[in-house]
């Protein structure tokens, strides 16, 4: 089951180990998903296209920021 956060009006969900991207996320949202890597984030278009930052951030809390920071950005 994900998390969801609201900031700003933008819907952030945190993706749990085994649950895809496209099944618990809508247009609109920014996804977190841990990978052996680390935190990626990911973005879903109005179109639903999925799209992420180049690299992962280390921790969820990067990742948590960088998605709030984005949902700053997409409020204005």
């Amino acid at each position: 089951m994900a998390t969801i956060l609201k900031h700003r009006k933008t819907r952030i969900v945190t993706i749990e180990a085994g649950d895809s991207v496209a099944s618990q996320c809508r247009p609109g949202d920014i996804a977190i998903v841990e990978e052996d890597n680390g935190w990626w984030t990911f973005f879903i278009g109005e179109d639903g296209t999925i799209d992420k930052y180049d690299e992962p951030f280390v921790t969820y809390n990067q990742a948590l920021w960088a998605a709030k920071a984005a949902a700053e950005f997409a409020a204005e």
